[in-house]
């Protein structure tokens, strides 16, 4: 239950994961507060108690923390990289150690004008984090700062004052380095925050206005002209139009649009002028939903972060104890008690977790934020890293390998007709009827062209057909026991009937004048690009593929075969899908359940990884599913299995950079050669490839 007090803020300057957690405790610490969540990935924070935004500022004042209610219309604006003024004390610092470092080249590192400047280039450049540091270490915390902070302090009580002042600088472009691949990777939530205009025109009580779209309510007409960007989810009233829906779906190509049709906030109008009763208000858009649960994704930890997390809190302490003994243990045996103080230094900044703390979040924001654009809702970081896991896939038929409604798929006339003359009138009669395949038939008429001409003495046979007079000629549809009752069926039409029938098709037979004049067959066909998502599947890798359905054994042979799937179970009630997908994980560990949300919910939530499809248009796939494939198409999921399969392989990348660097680093104790600037190079190297590796994500497209 969502709690009255609770209150949410955007945040802005929220450069690393330490400093979030600092602020998170900050507040924490604020009288009245009983409850804190701080989203580094989305840059988020949730807070329960009562707090002022002058409050929350001056508990992250140590990083320049700005906050804005999320309610608030007010954006925050992004303060460039060269006037931050982390940034601009860095360059002061840098400018600082190239004077110290002049001089000590001209006189000696021992100088008293080089110490002079070594000394206020790490007072200015490090005093944040000796701050800090120094209040960690009376506290017993150890974090990066701690670490730092000792090291340097350690160097200048050796007389490394040059090698301090590096580290100190060195160790400022590190975090800013953090900072930048942070921003980068929340770049992806930003333009989807973009997308939906902040005001519109409306017409209400027969009078137009622009409003922000906070102040518009349901049941306002929203007026969207040619060019524009629709403003809020809704229903077309007038108007005929092409809307390019990529933002929110993902797809390619324009929908045509018209009166009934649904939009969704955010989409470009591209042809005619439309008319919009609007359904939702700006807060529960679909674009609204998609943002909340993306950024609510990037907050919950993926399994490799959570080993990345419980691997640190040992990771730190044991390098504070390898930096103590490498300072102690050899002078004991071997004397120089400075050089083996100056190792145990380059050991503790060696030890910065910088490039292992940033190595996963940055890879799962960016791959989560990469396929919100695409049209693919992934809603958190271990439904991401199980998705690239699959072994399995379970398809529901209807609506996701097929389209979900009857149409005509077989036309046949007989020796003295014309298909036109079989649907033109089938079509006139069927009208009347309210049955889906009758619907099926006028729709496919519809399509054609073809005019409905009036009819007379309508009249519908239970479990049998239908008949009425069209144009003075007596037209019967109905089924092949129906029409041999009325009249003599070849046996070659029969043949062909029962091999239509065989394929999962209803077939009708149509008399003219109670002779035969044709039959026409109507199934719920497969989707275009099902084979060729098949296919594409079978190419990655997917051991087993099967169709759930709870069709006719029949009817769902004929779809599996036409889509090469040799497992298919018919006849199953939502019940028996959730225990074959159980069955399934047993079989083959890890497996998908692909469906629209609805029915489908037992077998979603108990397979691994639930997929729902078309999660635009309906929030109980939006609510109920692990994944939405937003679109009502399976053509992003080889893309979604791809991009998770390369986020995992980045992650494990990442860790092994982060560590492997360092672990070269440490190895070079063993013949002396490590020194603090080398340690420095290895952290923040670490950390640019963990950076520019987590990047790459970005590339990957449909």
């Amino acid at each position: 239950m969502k709690e009255s007090n609770q209150q949410e803020f955007r945040l802005e300057n929220l450069t690393c994961a330490n400093c979030a957690m600092k602020f998170e405790k900050n507040i924490q610490a604020l009288p009245k507060i009983s409850e804190v969540n701080v989203n580094f990935g989305a840059s988020k924070l949730r807070v329960v108690g009562p707090i002022t935004v002058e409050e929350l500022e001056k508990a992250g004042a140590f990083d320049g923390i700005k906050v804005v209610p999320l309610t608030s219309n007010r954006i925050i604006e992004n303060t460039p990289f060269y006037k931050r003024k982390e940034n601009i004390i860095t360059f002061l610092s840098f400018i600082l150690l190239v004077v110290g470092t002049i001089i000590s080249f001209q006189t000696s590192e021992a100088d008293p004008y080089a110490i002079f400047f070594f000394a206020l280039s790490i007072g200015i450049g490090g005093y944040e984090m000796f701050w800090s540091g120094l209040k960690n270490l009376s506290r017993f915390y150890f974090d990066m700062k701690t670490l730092m902070t000792i090291a340097i302090i350690g160097a200048a009580i050796i007389g490394e004052w040059r090698e301090g002042a590096v580290v100190v600088f060195l160790f400022a472009v590190s975090e800013a380095l953090e900072a930048y691949s942070m921003t980068k990777a929340r770049q992806s939530i930003r333009q989807l925050m973009d997308i939906a205009p902040a005001s519109a025109f409306i017409r209400r009580n027969d009078e137009i206005m622009e409003l922000a779209t906070e102040d518009i309510v349901i049941g306002d007409t929203l007026l969207v002209k040619p060019g524009q960007k629709i403003a809020m989810d809704g229903e077309v009233l007038t108007g005929y139009s092409s809307v390019n829906q990529a933002p929110i779906t993902g797809e390619s190509m324009p929908v045509v649009k018209m009166q009934g049709d649904e939009v969704f906030a955010g989409t470009l109008n591209e042809e005619g002028a439309l008319e919009v009763r609007v359904t939702k208000r700006v807060e529960d858009t679909t674009i609204a939903k998609i943002i909340h649960l993306v950024e609510e994704a990037q907050a919950e930890k993926a399994p490799s972060q959570k080993f990345v997390d419980q691997f640190a809190k040992y990771y730190t302490p044991s390098i504070i104890i390898i930096a103590l003994l490498v300072a102690v243990i050899p002078p004991l045996f071997i004397g120089d008690w400075q050089a083996w103080i100056y190792q145990g230094l380059a050991v503790l900044v060696v030890g910065c977790p910088c490039a292992l703390v940033v190595s996963t979040p940055v890879a799962i924001v960016t791959a989560i934020g990469n396929a919100a654009k695409q049209g693919v809702l992934i809603k958190g970081g271990i439904h991401l890293e199980e998705m690239g896991r699959l072994q399995s896939i379970a398809f529901d038929k209807t609506g996701t390998l097929t389209k979900g409604f009857p149409e005509v798929t077989d036309i046949s006339a007989g020796a003295t007709f014309t298909e036109n003359e079989v649907i033109q009138k089938v079509a006139s009669v069927e009208s009347y009827s309210g049955h889906p395949l009758a619907r099926a038939i006028v729709a496919y008429a519809s399509v054609q062209n073809i005019v409905q001409s009036p009819i007379e003495n309508f009249n519908s046979v239970t479990g049998k057909g239908v008949n009425a007079s069209v144009d003075g000629i007596e037209v019967a549809i109905g089924s092949l026991k129906w029409a041999e009752e009325i009249t003599t069926i070849s046996d070659d039409v029969k043949e062909n009937v029962e091999m239509l029938q065989q394929q999962g098709k209803s077939v009708m037979v149509v008399l003219f004048n109670h002779q035969y004049a044709g039959h026409l067959a109507v199934a719920d066909a497969i989707r275009e690009t099902s084979p060729m998502i098949i296919k594409k599947l079978r190419e990655l890798g997917i051991k087993h593929m099967v169709m759930l359905t709870g069709d006719h054994p029949i009817t769902a042979a004929a779809i599996a075969q036409m889509l090469n799937l040799t497992d298919v179970r018919a006849g199953l009630m939502p019940d028996e899908k959730l225990h074959a997908v159980k069955k399934l994980r047993s079989e083959f560990g890890r497996v998908a359940m692909v469906g629209d949300g609805m029915n489908d919910a037992p077998a979603l939530a108990a397979a691994t990884v639930g997929i729902a499809m078309g999660g635009a248009g309906t929030d109980a796939a939006l609510e109920t599913a692990d994944v939405a494939l937003m679109a009502d198409d399976l053509e992003k999921l080889p893309y979604t299995i791809q991009l998770s399969r390369k986020a995992l392989r980045i992650i494990k990348e990442n860790i092994m950079f982060a560590l492997g660097l360092k672990i070269v680093a440490l190895l070079l104790i063993i013949p002396g050669w490590l020194t603090l600037w080398i340690a420095i190079f290895a952290d923040m190297g670490a950390t640019l490839l963990v950076v520019l590796n987590s990047m790459r994500l970005m590339r990957i497209q449909k």
